[in-house]
């Protein structure tokens, strides 16, 4: 099998962190990134960027980090044990969209790359990522345009492959202390590297460069309806479920912080402003109890 090069896929992820962050400030409009170079203590570094304030945004965070280590957390050995002992690198792109918007949605993405080394041994290495999206107001029409990006990322890789992979999401990205999903899903993938490192870097390429496509005409639909301050309540609750998930469920949070990452760049995912109430429930009814009835629950939007 091919041996990975780290190096060629530090080359996209940072390539890829650039040209996002140059779309989604020229959609923006009214603000731009600013970026937080920094370095970790014990090995690597990363950009963090958040453009905050926009038009378009309320707070959006592009992410490149790439960290290295001589030993891995518990979180990672416990389910790996084989990485026990051994050197490791991780790099990857995050990004995490709030709009300021209610009928625009929330939104992430992630790349990843893993690779963990120990002298005269065969290196153990994977990719991962996906990407999700998180409305407070459904429109079946952009849901299903979602999903056909995605879908169509996927497929030059297999007809198994989307469907695997939007399962994953339906299954990852839920809230298991709610039993509710965190949104309408997308794709989600993991410990990928049974293809090989060719065509698995060629995945996360496909991935990361569909995203823009996916996301900006659903944002580009909405911006600019107008909205009020029952809608921007309930965009605030419904933020409250985005923490929760990020906090208590989310694996690359609980790996990042047993790391020693950076805390701001591992918590830039999430939004600048939100609310809790206790036992809320929609209206019968109401647009906002079609979010819960009709979009949250997991179904085939391509169906």
């Amino acid at each position: 099998m091919t041996p990975p090069e780290p190096a060629r896929v530090e080359q996209y992820l940072r390539s890829l962190q650039d040209r996002l962050c140059t779309a989604l400030a020229q959609e923006d409009g009214a603000a731009t990134f600013l970026e937080d170079a920094w370095q970790r203590a014990t090995g690597g570094g990363g950009r963090t960027r958040v453009l905050a304030d926009g038009a378009l945004f309320e707070q959006a965070g592009v992410n490149f980090s790439h960290v290295t280590g001589d030993s891995l957390p518990a979180s990672a050995t416990a389910v790996r044990p084989e990485l026990a002992g051994r050197s490791w690198q991780a790099m990857g792109v995050s990004l995490v969209l709030h709009p300021r918007n209610p009928y625009v949605p929330t939104s992430h993405m992630n790349v990843r790359f893993f690779v963990a080394e120990k002298a005269g041994e065969t290196p153990l290495w994977w990719f991962g990522g996906g990407y999700d999206l998180t409305p407070y107001y459904g429109f079946e029409d952009d849901v299903v345009h979602w999903h056909r990006a995605a879908r169509a990322a996927c497929a030059p890789f297999g007809d198994d492959v989307y469907p695997r992979y939007k399962q994953w999401c339906d299954e990852y990205f839920f809230l298991k202390h709610r039993n509710e999903a965190r949104g309408v899903g997308g794709i989600f993938f993991d410990d990928l590297n049974a293809w090989g490192f060719e065509p698995c870097l060629a995945f996360l390429q496909s991935v990361g460069d569909s995203y823009l496509g996916a996301y900006l005409p659903i944002a580009r639909r909405h911006r600019d309806t107008p909205y009020g301050e029952r809608e921007r309540d309930f965009q605030l609750y419904r933020r409250g479920r985005y923490v929760e998930f990020n906090l208590v469920w989310d694996r690359g949070t609980l790996f990042g912080l047993q790391s020693g990452g950076r805390t701001e760049s591992i918590l830039m995912s999430l939004p600048p402003l939100v609310k809790w109430r206790y036992d809320w429930h929609p209206e019968p009814g109401s647009a906002e109890a079609e979010l819960y009835e009709k979009f949250l629950p997991p179904r085939d939007w391509l169906a």
